[in-house]
């Protein structure tokens, strides 16, 4: 069975010893570099064949993100898995932006970094539990501003039925029959949903349905 091959890339020469050490352990690796800064790294991945690249985020010259944009857009091929002493929501997402394929930090264990290394290789993404939980709560929130700026997801359960009734045509009493309530509650119901959506009349309603599918054309 081939080794994974991995480049280690920290400007401190004492973190690559130490990380060196504890995965010339493991048969299933080989180490074929070790680079002091980003823009090493790119060179020497040019020159050797790598499997993975074992990244620090803050290095002189060229830092881990702008290496790890370089060597993911450069060498599809190459996995970049990050090892860093940043565990911060930010660095999180900034380094899945940047096509890192894992994120490790420095307090792991070595078991937890052969196993990190194993998953990255074989095409799976690595994060530590606090990493996936930054990923969730970013994600939560981006899911919340964009139900927060969509007028139509304020509506009530209620008030969306009502809209897309009043949209198919339906006169407020067929409404009220079909959802058995109140005429006058239906055009309360309809009265709230238009000034959420800020419409006028029966026409910008229809417009707004189809808009958004809610009617077909």
């Amino acid at each position: 069975m081939s080794k994974i091959r991995v480049l280690l890339a920290d400007d401190h020469t004492i973190v690559r010893e130490g990380v060196s050490a504890l995965l010339e352990i493991s048969p299933e690796i080989e180490i074929v570099g070790e680079a002091g800064d980003g823009n090493e790294a790119v060179e020497i991945a040019r020159k050797r064949p790598v499997d993975l690249i074992l990244m620090d985020l803050d290095m002189p010259v060229m830092g881990g993100l702008e290496a790890t944009r370089s060597i993911c857009k450069e060498f599809p091929k190459i996995k970049v898995l990050i090892l860093t002493q940043y565990d911060h929501k930010e660095h999180v997402l900034s380094i899945l932006e940047a096509g890192a394929h894992g994120f490790l930090n420095k307090s792991a264990a070595s078991s937890e970094l052969v196993s990190a290394i194993r998953a990255v290789h074989r095409g799976d993404s690595y994060l530590t539990p606090s990493a996936t939980k930054h990923l969730v709560e970013s994600y939560r929130l981006e899911a919340d501003k964009k139900r927060d700026g969509d007028p139509y997801e304020q509506l009530t359960e209620r008030e969306k039925e009502v809209f897309r009734l009043l949209a198919e045509g339906h006169t407020a009493r067929e409404i009220a029959d079909l959802l058995v309530i109140s005429p006058k509650t239906v055009d309360s119901h309809r009265s709230r949903l238009m000034s959420k959506l800020d419409l006028n009349n029966r026409v910008e309603l229809i417009r707004y349905a189809l808009r958004r599918k809610i009617i077909p054309l």
